[in-house]
């Protein structure tokens, strides 16, 4: 009898203990609602908490239930709700207190989006997660283009580089994109660089792309608000300035975009 008491005691105290949730990286894709993946609408349906980025069409957030914990982490150039390491521990916190957690990222997590960071967190924590991708803003803004980013004539591969970074100099360990320059094969797809255009341009000319190697900008690509400009490595700097081309923008150089 004492026995039985002790293991239904045991058993009772088993069960008030709070037992970790699940975590989604999940890829909310360019902005346009309907390249989301069917996996990634189940589970921000499903999920009791949802941590998202300032990229994010509100129409996925129409998705939630209506007892969904909803917060903002979102990251913007100059302006954070939260720097990373809070978000990665608000992410962890929100799953140790027993909630099934989705974090939307814009884009493709994997693509310049921080989810080598936020995965060494949730696996020193110990929590279970999942990783669902999405379309890159890359291919988005290719499609936009109508063009393709390899081609069996001028492009047999493709380089996804970020154009945040200042453009290395010597003793730097920036993107060399003198070297990149070199590579007149390789369709460069350029994230975050608008900033640093002019520059950027000038270096791939510097490294032996031609002057007149065609060259894009798609801001907001695959959303109602996208824009285009379309030019030369020459030019292309010029012609963004004088439209006001800003963020969030893809560029990509090479001759496959003369195939559009």
């Amino acid at each position: 009898m004492e026995n039985n008491q002790s293991m239904i005691e045991e058993s009772a105290s088993n069960s008030s203990k709070t037992t970790a949730g699940k975590v989604a990286i999940v890829g909310a894709g360019p902005g346009d609602p309907e390249l989301v993946t069917l996996k990634a609408r189940r589970l921000i349906e499903s999920c009791n908490c949802l941590l998202h980025d300032h990229l994010i069409d509100s129409a996925l957030l129409g998705w939630c239930a209506p007892e969904c914990e909803v917060i903002c982490v979102g990251k913007r150039a100059g302006r954070h709700c939260m720097d990373q390491s809070e978000i990665s521990r608000l992410m962890v916190a929100k799953a140790m207190d027993g909630r099934d957690v989705v974090r939307l990222k814009g884009g493709e997590p994997g693509v310049f989006g921080r989810l080598g960071e936020e995965l060494a967190a949730l696996r020193a924590a110990g929590i279970d997660f999942e990783v669902v991708p999405a379309v890159t803003s890359a291919f988005a803004a290719a499609a936009s283009l109508g063009i393709p980013l390899t081609d069996r004539d001028c492009a047999s591969g493709v380089a996804l580089l970020t154009g945040h970074e200042q453009p290395a100099r010597s003793g730097s360990d920036g993107v060399d994109w003198r070297t990149w320059g070199a590579m007149d094969r390789t369709t460069l797809v350029i994230y975050m660089g608008v900033q640093h255009l002019e520059q950027i341009t000038s270096d791939l000319v510097d490294g032996g792309r031609a002057v007149d190697t065609p060259a894009a900008a798609v801001q907001w690509a695959s959303t109602p608000m996208e824009r285009r400009v379309v030019g030369t490595l020459g030019d292309l700097a010029l012609k963004v300035n004088e439209a006001a081309l800003g963020a969030p923008a893809v560029l990509i150089v090479g001759e496959v975009v003369g195939r559009r």
